[in-house]
């Protein structure tokens, strides 16, 4: 799980981070600004891509998307790992 966690993290950083700001595997995505509801959606399809997954539209919510914690539990949720 901390691959996976270090994996979306990177992407997190080098996809939606602008400036030097620390993503932390705690670090508000959604409600802090840092990913919005169109990044959502890029963030999801890399997901389902790098893991071979395919994650429901009515689990992707922001809640679910709100971290690098809470991401990593819901790609858990369907992978066979």
């Amino acid at each position: 799980m901390e691959d996976m966690k270090e994996i979306v993290r990177t992407y997190v950083v080098n996809e939606y981070v602008e400036d030097d700001t620390e993503v932390t595997f705690d670090t508000p995505l959604i409600s802090g600004g840092i990913v919005d509801s169109f990044s959502m959606v890029s963030l999801k399809r890399f997901l389902e891509n790098k893991y071979k997954i395919s994650i429901p539209d009515d689990k992707a919510t922001p809640e679910a998307f709100d971290s690098v914690n809470k991401i990593c539990m819901l790609v858990k949720e369907f992978t066979k790992e």
